[in-house]
């Protein structure tokens, strides 16, 4: 189908703000500030399409160098799905990708479709829902990431990604109305995670730690500065059963899930150290 009235661009700060807004009517339930920290990560990564001057659809495709990209935010509005118009700027994310091993996190129903473009399932993303509040560990090594050099947060990052990611990452960690906090020990980082304001409650992501021990201090931390009476979202790699195990101990249900899938290769991470998700737009 073509339809000359139909065009593709890279989204403005605004027009990225809309994708943002889509995902929220889906039910992804973005974080407060998701807009300014996704468009760190590559300002030009995200495409929208208009109708004359209307936006209809979207995708992000964030590349974080030339061995690495990201699809998601995948969305056309429900009045014009099935249109054609939603294939057209998924062909134009792929496009921009070109050369990289892309990563996405699909949703039940449209693995399938992601399948015939070349994609593979690597695992399953899980995500639980608890509440906030609670008490703390005894873990004299909690510290707030904001008195580490951020050298040191890189550092630690690096094993979790399949490509540098700092420029976003300092981002993430310094947005507005979130926990970022490490844990320590013997003056060493082994462990750190982040907790957003999100449209309803909040989400932990990421969740990374040398031990489940350390995980499970961290988790409690970052829950009790959350308001008791709010949800508390974790998403993590099902592969990772000590990570399944933590969010079942706190009494967290099971309310969605994803495919992390992968066109290339699925890359060598340090999975059984994630227990929490960084992002199912961003990976």
């Amino acid at each position: 189908m073509t339809d000359k009235n139909y065009t593709i661009k890279t989204a403005s700060p605004a027009e990225v703000s809309i994708m943002i807004d889509w995902a929220a009517e889906e039910g992804w339930n973005p974080g407060l500030h998701d807009a300014d920290c996704y468009r760190t990560a590559d300002p030009d990564g995200f495409l929208i399409g208009c109708l004359g001057n209307e936006p209809v659809a979207a995708i992000s495709a964030v590349k974080y160098d030339d061995s690495f990209g990201f699809l998601g935010l995948f969305i056309v509005k429900p009045a014009c799905r099935g249109k054609g118009y939603g294939l057209q700027i998924w062909k134009a994310g792929i496009d921009r990708l070109t050369g990289c091993n892309i990563g996405l996190d699909g949703v039940v129903a449209r693995q399938e479709n992601y399948k015939k473009w070349g994609f593979k399932v690597a695992y399953r993303n899980i995500r639980y829902q608890g509440t906030g509040g609670g008490e703390l560990d005894e873990h004299d090594g909690i510290i707030k990431l904001s008195t580490l050099p951020f050298a040191q947060i890189e550092s630690y990052d690096r094993p979790f990604f399949p490509t540098n990611r700092s420029t976003f990452l300092k981002s993430w960690i310094n947005q507005p109305d979130c926990a970022a906090l490490g844990i320590l020990q013997d003056g060493r980082l082994t462990g750190y995670g982040v907790m957003r304001k999100c449209r309803s409650g909040y989400k932990i992501g990421p969740l990374f730690a040398d031990s489940p021990e350390l995980a499970q201090s961290l988790f409690r931390a970052l829950k009790s500065e959350a308001r008791p009476d709010e949800p508390v979202y974790l998403d993590i790699p099902e592969v990772n059963p000590a990570a399944v195990s933590l969010a079942e101990r706190h009494g967290m249900n099971v309310v969605f899930e994803t495919a992390r899938m992968y066109s290339g290769e699925q890359p060598d991470r340090s999975l059984h150290r994630v227990f929490g998700v960084t992002s199912f737009e961003l990976g």
